[in-house]
């Protein structure tokens, strides 16, 4: 019996679509990027933790350049994509690499359990995979303030998001060894729902849904702001969350 196939809840083209406009909004000289630069950090301490120095290794999602530019400083041989040149949910051409990474990325493919078997599939023997993205206990505030935008039918506005114990369980699907699923947490504070909303749009993480609903009205748009804003300190800042989960496996 085949298979089904998995349910398209993202559009690749609305992804490709989000990254141009990210590297068009990362000109402006207060574009948010804190994100990825966590997550190019981290890897790059995790390699210096376990003193891995890898021949040849695949950075899918960097658009910064700075995780492929530290590598090669270290005589890495380092090939870089990202959605509009890479679909993890297809086999990977020009494999083995003794190092796969992939950042903000994952969280956005149809079929997660076939794109990591992809990914472990690429790897040569003792590689090792790194891939971060956000998880599911980002964005709590944002997502109360969908809801109460919409209060009697709230529409699907934000992403479906993986947990830890999620992810472990698809990375033993994935035959990965020696498997870890790690989770830590940025907090930032804004001042409004909308620089929210523009530090993700920098970032490219706005909504890649492949049947998003219509744009909120101006009566949602200023529930979802006083509900948004409910959160608020005394200093009148909301401290949002996100989430970054990191899945280490190998390929022994």
């Amino acid at each position: 019996m085949a298979s089904q196939a998995p349910p398209q809840i993202f559009s690749r083209r609305r992804r490709i679509a989000g990254l141009r406009r990210a590297r068009v909004r990362q000109a402006k000289r207060d574009a948010a990027r804190y994100i990825l630069d966590d997550m190019v950090e981290d890897v790059l301490d995790r390699l210096e933790f376990i003193r891995l120095s890898p021949q040849r290794v695949l950075v899918i999602g960097d658009w910064t350049g700075t995780l492929a530019l530290s590598l090669r400083s270290r005589g890495s041989d380092v090939t870089e994509h990202d959605v509009a040149t890479l679909d993890e949910e297809h086999p990977i051409e020009c494999a083995p690499y003794d190092l796969i990474v992939s950042l903000c990325s994952l969280d956005r493919v149809n079929d997660l359990p076939g794109a990591l078997l992809h990914l472990r599939n690429a790897l040569a023997e003792g590689g090792m995979m790194i891939a971060s993205f956000l998880g599911a206990g980002s964005l709590a505030n944002l997502r109360a303030a969908m809801l109460a935008a919409e209060p009697d039918r709230p529409a699907a506005r934000m992403h479906p998001l993986v947990d830890n114990q999620a992810a472990s369980a698809l990375m033993q699907r994935a035959l990965f060894k020696r498997q870890v699923v790690d989770s830590r947490t940025l907090t930032a504070s804004f001042g409004s729902l909308d620089r929210l909303v523009s530090d993700l749009r920098d970032q490219g993480l706005g909504s890649a849904l492949a049947n998003p609903p219509p744009a909120l009205g101006k009566p949602a748009r200023a529930r979802a702001e006083a509900a948004f804003l409910e959160a608020a300190n005394n200093k009148g800042r909301v401290l949002e969350s996100f989430e970054i989960l990191t899945l280490t496996g190998w390929k022994d």
